[in-house]
């Protein structure tokens, strides 16, 4: 059910820790880290989109980077806020493709990690947010995207389903409607004999088109990766890390 939280009320919110544990390992976050770390500097500024229970904001500002958020789900930010250092981040309450950080600016890093641009179900809000984006960001600031290559070459002619799931009494698959550019990720879980099924609608993008959102919002690449330990960016690569920066006005 979609509330005032969105997809990610209360009853997500209590459990997403648990169902997102191996995002949560040293293994996956310390990388993360590390590369926003090396952008932001150490005493820069970081601005997260969708900061939710902290994974990645609560070790960067134990690095020395002053942390904002921005949250659409209250219920998410509740877990932040119970958490060691969760007072040390701030946290603006709203949709990320157009709400400002309260009280803070100029930016030199802002960052999107694990898919969360696709929580944009438009290419309007997509484009939106880069330029909300942009708008926060001192210059020579960059804006770094984590998200997902579209998986269009494992459908198979007549098939709109890709399992990503399938592990004892949960079951995960996204079902694609190309011709909207749209998809859409099911999580069906079985407990005690009970079920229960969440879906929540995303929007695919690709990796050029990222670059020309950019573009418009007055920012230009700087690096791609297939992730955070920057290993090249292949044909073959099913995500990326992509880096862009606002550029530094030369003295006239």
């Amino acid at each position: 059910m979609v509330d005032g939280d969105g997809y990610f009320g209360e009853a997500v919110a209590e459990r997403y820790d648990e169902t997102s544990a191996e995002m949560f390992e040293a293994a996956v976050v310390e990388p993360a880290v590390d590369f926003l770390a090396g952008l932001a500097g150490v005493g820069g500024s970081a601005l997260e989109l969708g900061v939710g229970t902290g994974r990645i904001a609560l070790p960067l500002t134990r690095r020395g980077v002053e942390v904002h958020g921005i949250e659409l789900s209250r219920a998410m930010v509740a877990r932040l806020r119970a958490k060691p250092g969760g007072d040390a981040v701030g946290v603006t309450i709203g949709d990320f493709s157009t709400t400002r950080a309260n009280g803070a600016g100029g930016f030199r890093l802002a960052y999107l990690v694990y898919n969360t641009i696709m929580n944009l179900t438009s290419q309007d809000a997509q484009v939106e947010c880069f330029r909300t984006v942009a708008e926060q960001l001192a210059p020579g600031g960059c804006f770094v995207v984590e998200v997902a290559v579209p998986e269009l070459r494992r459908l198979p002619p007549g098939q709109d389903a890709v399992p990503f799931r399938v592990d004892g009494g949960r079951l995960g698959f996204d079902r694609y409607d190309v011709a909207s550019q749209s998809v859409t990720s099911h999580h069906v879980e079985v407990v005690d004999g009970h079920g229960t099924h969440l879906a929540v609608p995303f929007r695919y993008v690709w990796p050029a088109e990222l670059d020309l959102m950019a573009r418009l919002a007055g920012l230009r690449p700087r690096e791609r990766w297939d992730g955070w330990t920057r290993e090249p960016f292949t044909g073959e690569s099913r995500q990326h890390v992509s880096v862009w920066e606002k550029p530094v006005a030369r003295p006239s």
